[in-house]
């Protein structure tokens, strides 16, 4: 039994190591056949796989487990179309390659909303990466200086759900390299962006309003447009405490 687990440890199939010897007293003692036998241990690896594949996609993502569809309060924002965000949970949108674009005041909810729907695409098999709008401009600036631009650029574009957190807070000194991220994912993969500013205001952020427009333009091509008009989460929370 040792030098089985060892080979199937030198194949990378852990999955089947870890259970075998379960799955061969429950063969032996419920008399299955050879065929059986094999699709438990078949069943075993694909599980193990699937989990590993989870934890190493959520560890790169930058999500938080504790900010699910399943735990946001939908009472405490009434005007919220709770039907269209469930529907969206679907990840129907990033097989059509649509973006969603969260705006309303601090506190209302849309980082978590973003949270929540990155969560679902994992689960779905998507590879997802959370990042704020400061972070992904600054990373990619410094990147050019440490010859790994190209590198970092492909990590935002390849991935099949890019979430930007707080576009708004602060003024964005990169454009450049922020309008690279939209052009290169515009049709080809899902954006999700949380802003407390509305479109008007966005030349302003970028300080570059034709640039502004552009990103605009790409961003609500294929688009849902979610505003979430109510009380802050923050100050409920604070009440209640």
């Amino acid at each position: 039994m040792i030098e089985i687990r060892n080979k199937l440890s030198k194949l990378k199939l852990s999955g089947f190591a870890r259970t075998l010897e379960t799955r061969n007293d429950f063969a032996l003692e419920n008399n299955i056949s050879y065929i059986e036998f094999l699709e438990l241990l078949l069943e075993d690896e694909f599980a193990n796989r699937k989990s590993n594949s989870y934890r190493r996609r959520y560890m790169l993502s930058k999500l938080r487990e504790d900010k699910s569809i399943a735990d946001y309060d939908f009472s405490y924002q009434p005007k919220l179309d709770k039907k269209l965000i469930k529907d969206l949970a679907s990840c129907r949108y990033i097989t059509e390659k649509k973006n969603i674009i969260l705006m309303g005041n601090p506190g209302v909810g849309k980082t978590h909303i973003s949270n929540g729907l990155g969560l679902e695409a994992l689960k779905q098999g998507y590879k997802v990466v959370f990042t704020h709008c400061s972070e992904l401009v600054e990373k990619l600036y410094e990147a050019k200086g440490i010859g790994s631009y190209y590198q970092t650029l492909k990590n935002y574009i390849d991935c099949d759900l890019l979430i930007i957190d707080e576009i708004g807070f602060k003024k964005i000194n990169y454009v450049d390299e922020f309008f690279e991220i939209i052009r290169k994912r515009y049709e080809h993969g899902s954006i999700i962006i949380t802003t407390n500013r509305n479109f008007k205001s966005w030349g302003t952020i970028f300080g570059d309003n034709v640039l502004a427009s552009a990103i605009i333009d790409r961003l609500v091509h294929h688009c849902y447009p979610i505003e979430i008009d109510g009380p802050s989460y923050r100050v409920k929370n604070h009440l209640q405490e």
